[in-house]
Parts: C-alpha cells; structure tokens; sequence
C-alpha cells in the first residue's frame, strides 16, 4: 500500500477529493479498473475523483468549451462517465500533463500502479480551471451576444416610441388608478421627445448661415424664388420642414394662378399648406390637367350650376339638383342629396344665399327653397321669363325678357312683395349685387342706343352711371360679376372680356381681353386674382388667361363637331374647373393631372 505524502491531503480538500488508502487493485500492474462504479487504482487517485473530473469534462462540453487542459483521471482504468457508462481512458489523457510530469518522476511508483495522489490531485485541479476557463469563455461569448442583441432592440424601440408606450401602457393598464397618470406622463414623454428630435435634427455642423434664429432665417429666405427654395428642401429632413413654412410661400403664392389668395391677400383657404397650394398652381398655369365627364344627360339643356362646400348644385330641365363630391373632388355620388322643384318651365338661373336656393324660371317665376327642408315659395315676378336673378344681404334682384328689373325682400313674411320695378328699356340677360349692397349692376342686350351695362341705387332704384361707351349694336353682356366693391368683369356678345374699375374711370375699362376665335363669351370666372376663365360658344371651348397678359394661356375644347355646344356655365375651385355644357357636366382635374 503507498500511503499518500505528507500535504496531500490539504491539496486534494481543496480539490474536493477523499484522501484515503488506495484499494488494491484488481487487474495488476495493467492498470485495469474494476467494475462500473468503482474506483480503480489508476495513477494514485481514487474513483471518486475519478468520476468528479468526467462529469466536469462533460458539462464543459456541453457548454461548447473546449479547454486545452482536460485532466481524465486513471490511466486506462474505466469509470462511470457522467451516464454512468464505462469507458476506456489513458493515464495521460485523464491527469494531463502535470500528472504525466509527476509519472515521470516515480516510474517505478507508476508501474506499480499506484501515483502520487499530489500529482493526481494538481492534474485535476489544472483540469478544472482549463474547463472552468473554457466554460467562462463560452459565457461571455453568450453574454456578448444578448447584449448586442438588447442593443438592437433599444435602437427599433426608440426609433418606434409609440410601439414601446402601448406595450407600457399595456402592462400598467389593469392596475386601478393609474391610467390618467400613465396618459398625462405619455404625453409629456412624447412631447419631450419630439422637441429633442426635432432639435438634434437641425444641422449642428455646415455653413454659419444655419445656425442663425429661425426669425432671421425667415427673412432671408423670404428672398428666394420657389425653385430655389424646393433645391433648399432637398438638403436635410431640417430644412425641407423648415422651407415648408407657410410665411416663405405666401408671396409666392400671391403671384401664381389660383392659389387661394385674392388680390387683396386675402386667404381663402387656411386649411391647406400653401406650399402643397403653390404645386397645384403649377400645373394650372402649365395646362396640365385632366379631363373627366361627372353627368351626362339625354337631352339639351341650358344648365346652371353653383358650388358649396362639398356639394354641387346643378339645373335640369325645371328642377335643381343636389349632388355631393367625393373625396378626391374629381367624382360625384350618383344619388343626389337633393331635388328642389317648383316651375313649369326650365330654370334659367338660380344662386345660393342664406341657406337658401332662389331660381330663376322660363315661366316668370321666382322660387325660395330652404336647402336643408321641404320649404318651397314660388311667386310670379315678370311677365316673361326670368333669365337671371341675385341674392345678397336677405335682397333678391331679378331681370327678365320683360325689359325690366326688379328688387325683392327674402324675408319669409314678405316673400313675393316687389320693393322697386326698374324699366331698363332693353332685355336683361345678367344682373349682379354690389358686395357694398348699395347697388346692382345690369347687362342688357344692347339693342337701343346706350351703354348695355348700368348700374343702379338699390334703395331708391334710380340710375347711378353706365359704362363703356363705344360698345356696337348687338354687344349684350352674357354675363357680369363682382370682384370687389369697386371692380367688375363683364363678357358677351361681342367676344370681350372686360375689366372695369369705378374709381379711375367709367367711361373706359382697364383691361380687355379678347376671344381668338371670335366667338360668343356665355360666362366667365375668376379666382380673385390673376386667373381668369371664360367658356365660348363653339366647341365647349374652356379658355384660361393671366390676366397679366393679354395673350390666352391655354385652351381646352371639350366637344367634337357633331356635338358643339357652348359653354353655359363655369366654376372652380384651386383643384378643379367644372365646365357645363348641353349634355354633359365636365371637370378638368389640375391636382392629378
């Protein structure tokens, strides 16, 4: 029996080993162990040891380590592995190479089969911090990868806020109490948030010139034409919200083609960005648009037609039809919300004022409905038929083939009590309120020996002044507005379209522009500042102008020969021109061109 030498027994305590008299072997000097769960001889170190060193080899290979120093206990003994399955291991292989070292010290010990149990025990621990080495290794190669991984899903989460607070909002929801306290900390959190973002998004670094206030900047940019503003856009995101400001574009705006803007600077549309207002005018003043038919009819017809809000208001045969667009502006439901009927013959001409459609008939009536319910009035007004009527301020003006014009309250207790009756001495074919309700305008046909166009007190009904006074025999004036309470278009028979203005003089007009093909002007429309449209009387021939040229800008025929018709009625909005012809309502659609 070899006994153990002297400090042995601390060394394999610490190893975790039972230090005891070596049991004699069962195989000789070949180094055999015994049976399955016994410990055998192998270099001086017991079964115990044995089988602790080969379940610490096989959770280190599990654990995808691969420690170079893998001590294996007994020199071709076999132990129980870590299922309990026999199996042939060398000396070396099991002690590594502080227990080989040792066996060459004590060849004759080791022939004998019996090792120092030192040595043994210093080969095992050697093996144990080789695999616990390796095992360490493994782990931080895991730990790495979670936290990378951890990283990743930080960066989507801040990049989604919304997706990380209704996960939160989620998890605290069934907790009582706190779901006003989880909403005003979200709003505060989102609000923190996009100020940060949208400062760290200004440009730190470039030209001086970025990092001046936003008001100074404002102003310089003020300077820029819109193509050097869109290549400003297109430097950073900071910029491109920073040139979308509304102040930049506004003057812009006031020059181009029906962007909303009057001549006055009034904004008409404060709803829409006026850069997004700005592109659209492009393609009116380019002419790019397209063409659509919204309603067709069998028979020829002299429509009328008025626009409000979302909805379209058109004349058919003796009734007035409610239609409603559809989102894009470019359709109509083909339902309509409502009919208003009431006259025996075609309406002529119908406007909408204070909820309220007043139509004008071929049968010499004046019809009142209320648009939102099943009022009707209808009260005969001229002898003969009523070719146009205007309502403004709760007072309806009306003109007829009569050669007469007349003024009448809307007030429901005096619907039908005519307020004064003006002899115009010629047919009246247009007529129009002055914004300042003060006065009316009249368009007449021509046919005697005066100005067609007259303008009269609306309280007393007496002649104010005419215009114009080189007008030709047969010049009747289709069609006549407003612009403001000191300036008016007029358009007619003798294919001019004119612009007056009362304060320089009313003998001569400002501005005329004439139809190249010399035809017949039926109706005009205006945006309030530089555009103007007017519809001619061959072809269904939609004409657009800058009024700060007198050249036309561009053309569009809506009809082919075999179906000419003129142009009866026009109307528009900063996306879309609506043309009314004899059988068919069209648009010209400049936002989707």
């Amino acid at each position: 029996m070899v006994s153990p030498p002297p400090g042995a027994a601390a060394v394999a305590a610490r190893a975790g080993l039972r230090v005891g008299p070596a049991p004699s072997p069962l195989m000789g000097s070949q180094g055999r162990s015994g049976p399955p769960g016994n410990g055998g001889p192998g270099e001086g170190e017991g079964g115990e040891a044995r089988k602790l060193q080969e379940g610490r080899v096989a959770r280190g290979k599990r654990r995808k380590g691969k420690g170079k120093g893998k001590a294996r206990a007994g020199q071709g003994g076999r132990g129980s592995g870590a299922e309990g399955k026999p199996g042939p291991q060398t000396a070396k292989e099991a002690a590594g190479p502080e227990a080989e070292a040792g066996a060459r010290a004590c060849p004759k010990e080791e022939a004998e089969g019996g090792g120092s149990v030192e040595e043994g025990a210093r080969g095992i621990i050697k093996g144990d911090e080789g695999s616990a080495g390796a095992g360490k290794e493994a782990q931080g190669r895991e730990y790495r990868k979670k936290e990378a991984w951890r990283v990743r899903a930080r960066r989507r989460e801040g990049a989604r806020p919304g997706r990380a607070q209704r996960r939160g909002g989620q998890a605290w929801a069934d907790i009582p109490g706190t779901g006003v306290a989880m909403a005003a900390a979200a709003a505060g959190e989102e609000e923190e948030e996009e100020a940060a973002r949208e400062s760290a998004a200004r440009p730190a670094a470039g030209p001086a010139l970025w990092r001046l206030p936003e008001e100074l900047l404002l102003l310089i940019c003020s300077y820029l034409d819109m193509r050097a503003l869109g290549r400003l856009a297109q430097v950073c995101r900071w910029l491109r919200r920073f040139t979308s400001c509304d102040l930049l574009w506004r003057r812009i705006a006031r020059a181009s083609l029906n962007s909303g803007f009057t001549r006055l600077g009034t904004d008409l549309m404060t709803s829409v960005p006026v850069k997004e207002r700005v592109k659209v005018s492009q393609n009116w003043r380019l002419g790019r648009c397209r063409e659509a038919i919204l309603l067709k009819w069998r028979c020829s017809q002299m429509p009328w037609m008025q626009l409000e809000d979302d909805s379209l208001y058109i004349s058919q045969a003796n009734f007035v039809l409610a239609y409603q667009f559809r989102p894009d502006g470019a359709s109509l439901n083909r339902r309509p919300l409502g009919v208003f009927a009431g006259h025996d013959e075609d309406v002529c001409h119908f406007v909408l004022a204070n909820s309220h459609i007043i139509s004008a008939g071929g049968d010499g009536k004046i019809g009142v409905h209320k648009i939102h319910s099943t009022f009707t009035v209808k009260y005969s007004a001229h002898e003969q038929e009523v070719n146009c009527v205007d309502c403004k301020g709760g007072i309806i003006v009306s003109g007829s083939r009569d050669r007469t014009a007349k003024v009448w309250p809307l007030a429901s207790g005096r619907l039908g009590q005519c307020l004064h009756t003006i002899q115009t001495e010629d047919r009246v074919w247009s007529i129009a309120i002055s914004p300042l309700l003060s006065s009316f305008v009249t368009g007449t046909a021509c046919c005697g020996h005066f100005s067609p166009l007259r303008i009269w007190d609306l309280n007393s009904g007496q002649l104010m002044t005419h215009l114009g006074s080189d007008f030709p025999p047969g010049a009747g004036v289709l069609d006549v507005m407003y612009e403001s309470p000191f300036t008016l278009l007029s358009c007619g028979y003798d294919t001019y379209v004119r612009y007056w203005d009362l304060r320089t003089s009313v003998r001569k007009c400002v501005m005329e522009w004439e139809e190249p093909h010399d035809s017949t002007l039926y109706c005009l429309q205006t945006d309030g500042n530089h555009l103007l449209a007017t519809g001619s009387s061959y072809y269904g021939v939609v004409r657009l102008w800058d009024r700060r040229q007198r050249a036309c800008l561009h053309a569009f025929p809506l009809t082919s020969t075999p179906l000419s018709s003129p142009v009866y009625c026009l109307r528009l909005t900063t996306k879309h021109l609506y043309a009314a012809l004899s059988y068919n309502l069209h648009v010209l659609d400049f936002q989707n061109p």
